[in-house]
């Protein structure tokens, strides 16, 4: 049984760490939910993007907003070499050379070595999600009776695609700062198995997923639920108000958990 080894509280939500194993490697995770909830909820993955982990900001606050507005578990893993799987130097040196890419200051070069590791990257985190997941669900104020979505960008969508192709828990997602590159076989033929409701939100000047593959990626989902939000701008200039579209979205497909932690939103605004 998977047990914690931390757990703190602050404003009203409780994150709880653990890991798992899986092929021989200890995947950090982290889930919160709303502080002493009990019983069944629904339940978000969040997918953190390159260079990123599974408590960097954006993370930890779509988590915290999820768990006080809508009652929701969410839960997050460090992807393969990111996080707590790394040393500081190697996640600096790692968020340098994503900053450039993504700011347009050096090329996003698709070279086949960088493909090749990106793909065995996503490889090895769809098992160690599965392996999150089961361990989420066996958490009594989780269960396994409550509906599953996936939210992940840029990174988070390279793993997030083939992961929710392939995972019958997950009944919708939310995607995008990704795309389709001509002779990716692999990522078509799982956007090509998902047939769940998908929200895809995109950067129209985005220097790492050329426009073109942002709508390849979006026309290839097999959904007849599907929503492409098209924004100018850059990859890290993601409007704000898409938070708010996103938790409309889960709302209306996961419902909510109803949890009295949803009061303090008022206090805490």
């Amino acid at each position: 049984m998977t047990t914690f080894t931390d757990v703190r509280a602050e404003d009203g939500v409780a994150r709880h760490s653990f890991a798992v194993d899986c092929a021989g490697e200890r995947v950090p995770a982290v889930l919160w939910a709303p502080e002493g909830a009990k019983g069944p909820r629904p339940l978000v993955l969040l997918g953190h993007g390159g260079s990123q982990h599974k408590k960097t900001e954006g993370i930890r606050l779509r988590a915290k907003h999820y768990a006080l507005r809508l009652g929701y578990a969410t839960l997050a893993i460090d992807a393969p070499g990111h996080g707590d799987r790394i040393s500081r130097e190697d996640a600096a040196r790692n968020m340098a050379e994503v900053g450039a890419r993504v700011t347009g200051q050096v090329a996003a070069d698709w070279t086949p070595e960088r493909l090749r590791q990106m793909a065995e990257r996503t490889r090895q985190a769809v098992p160690e999600w599965r392996a999150a997941l089961d361990a989420a669900q066996g958490f009594e104020f989780v269960g396994a009776a409550g509906p599953v979505g996936y939210w992940g960008v840029s990174m988070g969508t390279a793993i997030g695609v083939p992961f929710v192709a392939s995972e019958p828990r997950i009944g919708c997602a939310v995607f995008g700062l990704a795309g389709l590159r001509p002779g990716a076989t692999e990522m078509a033929e799982a956007a090509a198995k998902i047939a769940i409701p998908v929200e895809f939100v995109f950067q129209w000047e985005d220097a790492v997923a050329p426009r073109e593959h942002g709508i390849a990626l979006f026309d290839a989902f097999a959904s007849t639920q599907k929503t492409m939000h098209i924004n100018p701008g850059g990859h890290m200039e993601i409007p704000d108000f898409e938070g708010a579209s996103w938790e409309r979205f889960f709302s209306r497909h996961l419902g909510s958990a109803g949890h009295p932690a949803r009061a303090r939103v008022a206090e805490l605004a």
